[in-house]
């Protein structure tokens, strides 16, 4: 039996460097973009051509996946469309028992090896009425529920290696790179289902109550989900740009008279029928950046 994930964590610049090394002297790639493959997405990774795989569990100080449908656990350097990237089979979730530093520790180490861009996908129930199941959410701000408790990666010692002590978060998500996005879209025809909001991190596993969910709808929330904003928080520290994707697999349920119950296999089934998509505008953006 494995061990379960460390509760708490703190790393130093040199933990970074050690597994940004060792992944360096294993590859020529020179990845720009890193791309963070959300429940049932991994198959973004599966588009890479040169690929050169690390199972996350052979990364020095690189933390272990514990069994999540939908997250393979590999590290995956390739070409995209030509263009190198780096890819995360597979996240590490705050509700798996992980700290909130161990949650974001590979996106300090995509910093060290060069990259610049941050592509964040994820699978998110929809709180805006508006939106239908396999809609793709362009994410244009966030809601860090978390972090209003205390659970932000940034808590502690600040090393001034990666960034400044008060890191603005007005600009988590990059404008030209939404833009992009949008233009993106329009050009490969999946512009009819995408959409734009604001993200809400809830801490999970549970799914939200009905309450819960008017809650984030008076907040101004339009989607939900257990993930991508801690990520986030440590990209725009490390001075990286960043891009969300989040793709609507369920509407939230907000009705007390309402027979529906969310599930992860219907997350995952939705998944699998708007990949494609998914892949063919993520493919398409990055050649762009």
């Amino acid at each position: 039996m494995e061990p379960a994930p460390c509760c708490s964590a703190s790393y130093s610049y040199d933990d970074y460097k050690e597994t940004a090394d060792w992944l360096l002297a294993r590859t020529n790639k020179q990845p720009k973009v890193a791309i963070i493959c959300g429940s049932g997405l991994g198959s973004l990774a599966d588009l890479l051509k040169d690929k050169v795989v690390f199972p996350y569990k052979d990364i020095p100080r690189f933390p272990t996946s514990t069994v999540v449908a939908g997250h393979a656990g590999r590290l995956v350097f390739g070409k995209l469309n030509g263009r190198e990237c780096v890819c995360m089979q597979g996240r590490f979730h705050f509700y798996e028992g992980y700290s909130i530093q161990t949650v974001t520790y590979p996106v300090r180490v995509f910093s060290l090896l060069g990259v610049e861009s941050l592509i964040v996908t994820n699978a998110a129930g929809g709180l805006n009425d508006s939106y239908n199941v396999g809609d793709i959410m362009v994410i244009k701000d966030h809601i860090n529920l978390p972090g209003f408790c205390g659970q932000n990666p940034l808590v502690g010692h600040n090393d001034d290696s990666f960034g400044v002590r008060f890191p603005c978060m007005s600009d988590a998500y990059d404008r030209d790179l939404r833009a992009l996005a949008f233009q993106t879209a329009q050009e490969q025809n999946c512009d009819s289902f995408l959409q734009e909001g604001v993200y809400c991190m809830v801490a999970g596993p549970s799914y939200e109550t009905i309450a819960e969910c008017n809650v984030l709808q008076t907040f101004g929330a339009d989607a939900v989900g257990m993930s991508t904003v801690p990520e986030v928080v440590v990209a725009r520290h490390c001075g990286l740009r960043v891009l969300g994707l989040s793709l609507i697999t369920n509407k939230v349920v907000t009705d007390y008279d309402s027979d529906v119950k969310v599930n992860h296999e219907e997350v995952l089934a939705t998944t699998e029928i708007r990949a494609q998509d998914l892949q063919r505008l993520v493919s398409h953006l990055v050649t762009k950046i």
